[in-house]
């Protein structure tokens, strides 16, 4: 198969939607990450997401729309006053959120869940794709299973030349890291994948908050996966990633040590400002803070494939805002192999 890789022009956009109402499934650009969008009614369509992805078929994908009165159709019940807070708060944005699933949500998109994930990305790219298909889209991130999610076209194209017919170019995104999943079928909204929008946003909406306790570690055996992103290994790089958590000089120490240790193809993965207690290590930059970390991350981590490191010890950064998405992605990446210091 050609994979054709094209600007968001409106005749590209056209050829994109008559690919998706035809049952194939494309690559597109979202404020988070690049997605792999099909016909989130169409059960033949989404199964051919799991193939390109070569993803299982336990991992449940969110459903993407373009505007509010699109979600009635996909949920069951009544949408509660809190979750209607956080959608007007949060909508178009980067927060996907569970309700209990219509009859019309193939179980192919909820993996056998009795509940779906619905976002309403705030790319204007992705809505106009959406409007021109004339239904929801299914889409998870448009990477092989387990790779770090793709940020550009190109990664996309990386992991899916040969596996879909267009990908459509719409810039780097601008979050970098996948959306915040947000359980709201309980009496209290919970944090089960955090991204852009925060645990700590979320309560100034709902006037309360909790983070799921899977966020910072694996699953445990037989325990099913309720949002995206929730698999033991996931956004990993090839070479072996090892994070280390304590203050900045005691970090830098320890990563030298290891660093040292490794001999050649080791890279370290640090904030700006600490690049300089590294002395002459090979060292990428992940920028200012935190913000900066989760918007370069994936970035990096295909980077360091590039690079051929084999072994990667990268800093954490505080696990609050934003910085909790970063040390989620991180900790999945590197199957949770964390060194206090």
């Amino acid at each position: 198969m050609l994979t054709k890789v094209e600007p968001c022009t409106e005749a590209a956009l056209r050829q994109a939607a008559e690919w998706i109402r035809a049952g194939e499934v494309v690559g597109f650009p979202t404020e988070t990450v690049y997605g792999l969008g099909a016909d989130a009614l169409n059960p033949q369509a989404v199964r051919k997401i799991f193939a390109a992805k070569g993803r299982p078929a336990d991992n449940p994908l969110i459903v993407h729309i373009a505007e509010l009165s699109q979600i009635r159709p996909l949920i069951s019940g009544e949408i509660s006053d809190r979750a209607a807070a956080l959608a007007h708060a949060f909508w178009p944005g980067p927060l996907t959120m569970i309700f209990p699933k219509s009859d019309r949500i193939p179980q192919e998109v909820s993996a056998g869940l009795d509940t779906v994930g619905i976002r309403f990305p705030a790319n204007e790219d992705a809505r106009r794709l959406i409007q021109a298909c004339g239904c929801p889209i299914a889409a998870p991130s448009a990477n092989r299973s387990g790779r770090p999610s793709p940020t550009t076209a190109a990664h996309v194209l990386e992991d899916m030349d040969g596996r879909i017919p267009m990908i459509l170019d719409g810039g780097p995104c601008q979050v970098g890291l996948e959306s915040t999943v947000l359980d709201v079928t309980g009496e209290i909204p919970r944090v089960l994948r955090p991204g852009g929008v925060t645990p700590e946003m979320i309560a100034q909406v709902a006037g309360s908050c909790r983070v799921d306790e899977s966020v910072m570690r694996p699953l445990k055996e037989g325990e099913k996966p309720r949002s995206p992103g929730m698999k033991y290994r996931h956004y990993a790089p090839k070479g072996s990633l090892t994070i280390f958590e304590g203050a900045p000089e005691d970090v830098a120490r320890e990563i030298c040590r290891a660093y040292d240790a490794a001999g050649e193809n080791a890279l370290i993965l640090a904030l700006e400002a600490h690049v300089p207690l590294y002395g002459g290590r090979r060292v990428v930059s992940l920028g200012l803070d935190a913000v900066d970390m989760a918007r370069r991350l994936f970035d990096e981590l295909r980077g360091a494939d590039e690079m051929g490191a084999t072994q990667i010890f990268s800093e954490a950064v505080p696990g609050k805002g934003i910085g909790l998405a970063v040390m989620n992605r991180l900790g999945r990446a590197a199957a949770f192999h964390i060194e206090q210091v």
